[in-house]
This record gives C-alpha cells, structure tokens and sequence, in this order.
C-alpha cells in the first residue's frame, strides 16, 4: 500500500517546493497572521504536539494544507501537509501547496489513522526547514 503513496508524495513536494509562498517574514515567527489560526484553538488537540509542533493552518486549505510547524520558541521548523489516502488514491491531485519556507533540510512521509480536523486515513508529509527542526519538534 506504501508504494503508490511514494510518487503521489514525490510529486507533492516538488510542486511544493515550485510554489511560492507568503512572504517569508511573516512565517518565519508564530504566530503567523491571517488566513493562518492556530489548530488547537479550532479543534481538540493540545497547543503544541509532539513530533509536530504548535500548529497553524489556513481553514480555506483543509484537507492538505499546509500546516505551519512552529517549535516551543515559535520559530516555524516544518511545513506538514495531511492528504487522505483516500483522494489520493481516487487521483485527486493537490496542486500548488504553498511552503512555509523555501529552505528543506529533510522529508519524513507517514501514515496516519486519523485525527481530529483530518478524520480520515492519510499520509503526513512533513518538510523540515533546517538541520535541527525535527529534534525541536519531537520534544
């Protein structure tokens, strides 16, 4: 089943890292402003998790994202995007995903069951911007 995620997410991250983002100071701090709001104001998670950080999302963008990943000092560490298996593997194509910054220093692609705000099975897609985010976010 992880392999017709693999080209599907390959080609995801290319059309992210093509797109062309908000300007890049006002997401480089949390919080980020509008259209961004904090996840775990909108639904039951906590304010910070773990492996993920503080999260924020533009509402309008929902399923996929992108959700900006701030760590505990409020620099935003990854861009994560949650796209349902489901659509993906009916051929829905999530096109021109903004990046929270242009700056990738790693990729972790992942399954998850499902959570509040994205119910349904889907893959996580998490771009980290720079050497040390993903240990920030883990703890």
């Amino acid at each position: 089943m992880t392999r017709p995620l693999l080209p599907a997410a390959a080609l995801m991250i290319a059309l992210a890292g093509a797109s062309i983002a908000q300007d890049q100071t006002s997401l480089e701090q949390s919080p980020p402003g509008a259209p961004y709001v904090q996840v775990s104001d909108a639904l039951p998670l906590p304010a910070f998790i773990p492996g993920l950080g503080t999260l924020f999302v533009d509402p309008a963008k929902l399923p996929a994202g992108p959700f900006l990943a701030y760590d505990h000092d409020g620099k935003l560490s990854a861009t994560v995007y949650m796209t349902p298996l489901e659509d993906l593997q009916k051929g829905t194509a999530f096109n021109d995903l903004a990046v929270g910054s242009p700056s990738v220093t790693g990729v972790d692609i992942y399954y998850n069951a499902g959570h509040p705000g994205v119910d349904k099975p889907h893959a996580h897609v998490v771009l980290y911007h720079d050497p040390e985010a993903k240990a920030r976010l883990a703890k």
